[in-house]
C-alpha cells in the first residue's frame, strides 16, 4: 500500500530521473506537483525548466538563484576546513545536496504539501544527503524516493520509460552519462565509466580542457585571502560566485582539475566517478599553502587529521549534526589570522605554488637561516636532542647489557606447561 499524498514538492533537475518522476508521481499518487529547481550555476541546463515542469504535469516549478549561500554558507566551510574526501574528491555533490533539500522542506511548509520526493537512485549516497536533510529540519514530512518503489532498473529503462510519454530529455542510449553540475564542479558516472578500466573519452569534459591543448606558456593567479575566504584574484577584489567562476575559467583553460576516482560509497559499494573541479583545484592547493605559513604545527597536524572526518560527514550527508557544527567552531578560529596571497603558476593540467605571503605568517628568516642570529641560540639544540632522545638511548643501554652479560638471567619458559 502506498501512502496516501495530496501535494509534493519534487526536488527537480530536469534530467533523465526528474523528468520521469513528474508523470510517475501523479500516475501513481495521484497527488499534485511542485517542481523546485535550485540554481547552484549549472547554467544552461535551467533553460525552460519550468515550461518543461509544467508541461509535464507539475502544477508549479520554483527556480531559485541560491548560488550565493551555496559558496559562502557551504563551499567555503568545506574549502577552510580542507576536507577532501579520500583524498581526491573535493565533494562538489556532497554540500549541494543539504542546501537543496533543507530550501526544498521551506517550501514545502510554504505551500502546504505533506510530502517532498526526490530523485536519487537506491544505490548512491545522494539518497542519504537528501533524507538526513528532511529529518533534520522536518522529520514528520512524508519521503518518496521512486528509484526505491518502481519497476525501473537501469537508465536504460527510464529512457524508455520518457520515450513512451514523448518526455523531452537530453539523455540517450549513446549518451548515457549521468551528470551533475554546479558552480564547483560537474561530476561524470555511468555509461562506460562504469567499467574502471576504460579511459574516459576527452569530449566528455565540460569545464576544463584536455592538458595536451592547454597554452603553451605558463599562467599565473594570484589569490587573496581573508580570514580563510577567497576575496581577491590578481589584485581584483571580488564577490564570491564571479570569483569562483573567474578561477573556473583560468584552471579550465589550462587543463587543471580532472580527477578520475574509484570511491567507497556510504551505501557500502564502491563506484568510479571522473570530476571536474577547476577552480576548487587551485582554492585548495592556495589555502594549504596560506595555513603552511600561518598556523603552528600541533594546530596544522590536529587540523589535517580533522579534515578527514570532516570531509567524511560532508559525504555522508552530515551536514545538519552538531559534529559538523562543533568542527566548524574550531576551524573558524584556526581561520583568524588566515589572511594572505599565494601565487600559482598553471601549466598544462599542472599547478604549482609560485610564492605565498601573509602578514600573520609564522615563517620568520632570522630563524630559518644558517647565518648568524640572536633569536635561535644553536647550542640549545644539544640539551634538547638529549632529552628528546633519552627513551631511545635508555633502550640501546639496555639492549648493550643483555647482549653481554645481563645483570639477571632470563627465565625458562619451557618449564611452564600450558593447562
Amino acid at each position: 500500500m502506498k501512502q496516501t499524498v495530496e501535494k509534493v514538492v519534487l526536488a527537480y533537475s530536469g534530467g533523465l530521473d526528474t523528468s520521469i518522476i513528474i508523470p510517475w508521481l501523479k500516475e501513481n499518487y495521484g497527488c499534485e506537483v511542485i517542481a523546485f529547481a535550485a540554481d547552484l550555476g549549472q547554467g544552461q541546463e535551467l533553460d525552460g525548466l519550468e515550461e518543461k515542469a509544467i508541461k509535464t504535469g507539475a502544477s508549479k516549478c520554483y527556480i531559485e538563484d541560491l548560488r550565493k549561500p551555496f559558496v559562502e554558507e557551504y563551499i567555503w566551510p568545506v574549502l577552510k576546513a580542507g576536507a577532501i574526501y579520500e583524498k581526491r574528491y573535493l565533494l562538489g555533490t556532497s554540500f549541494a545536496r543539504p542546501l537543496i533539500a533543507k530550501r526544498q522542506v521551506e517550501i514545502a511548509e510554504a505551500e502546504g504539501a505533506d510530502a517532498v520526493a526526490h530523485g536519487c537512485t537506491g544505490k548512491g549516497n545522494d539518497q542519504v544527503r537528501f533524507e538526513l536533510t528532511y529529518k533534520a529540519f522536518n522529520p514528520k514530512i512524508k519521503v518518496i524516493a521512486p528509484w526505491r518503489e518502481w519497476s525501473i532498473r537501469s537508465r536504460e529503462d527510464a529512457i524508455a520509460y520518457a520515450q513512451e510519454r514523448n518526455i523531452p530529455i537530453s539523455a540517450s542510449k549513446e549518451k548515457i552519462y549521468s551528470n551533475d553540475r554546479n558552480l564547483w564542479h560537474i561530476s561524470h558516472e555511468g555509461g562506460d565509466l562504469e567499467n574502471p578500466w576504460n579511459e574516459p573519452h576527452d569530449k566528455m569534459y565540460v569545464m576544463t580542457r584536455s592538458p595536451e591543448e592547454a597554452p603553451d606558456h605558463a599562467t599565473y593567479v594570484e589569490i587573496e585571502f581573508k580570514s580563510g575566504s577567497p576575496v581577491a584574484v590578481d589584485g581584483e577584489r571580488m564577490e564570491a560566485v564571479p570569483l569562483l567562476q573567474k578561477l573556473n575559467a583560468v584552471a579550465g583553460e589550462n587543463g587543471i582539475g580532472r580527477t578520475d576516482l574509484v570511491e567507497n560509497r556510504l551505501v557500502g559499494m564502491k563506484s568510479r566517478g571522473v570530476y571536474e573541479t577547476p577552480g576548487g583545484t587551485l582554492l585548495f592547493l592556495a589555502h594549504q599553502e596560506l595555513e603552511s605559513l600561518v598556523l603552528d604545527r600541533d594546530t596544522l597536524h590536529l587540523k589535517e587529521m580533522l579534515a578527514v572526518r570532516y570531509a567524511e560527514l560532508v559525504y555522508n550527508g552530515q551536514w545538519f549534526t552538531p559534529l559538523r557544527e562543533a568542527l566548524d567552531t574550531f576551524i573558524e578560529h584556526t581561520q583568524q589570522n588566515m589572511s594572505g596571497t599565494v601565487r600559482l603558476k598553471l601549466y598544462k593540467g599542472n599547478c604549482q605554488t609560485a610564492g605565498r605571503k601573509s602578514p600573520y605568517s609564522l615563517y620568520r628568516e632570522e630563524l630559518a637561516t644558517f647565518g648568524k642570529e640572536d633569536i635561535y641560540d644553536q647550542t640549545d639544540a644539544k640539551g634538547f636532542i638529549n632529552l628528546f632522545g633519552l627513551p631511545l638511548k635508555v633502550r640501546a643501554l639496555v639492549e648493550m647489557e643483555w647482549g653481554h652479560k645481563p645483570r639477571y638471567r632470563e627465565p625458562d619458559y619451557s618449564k611452564f606447561k600450558r593447562d
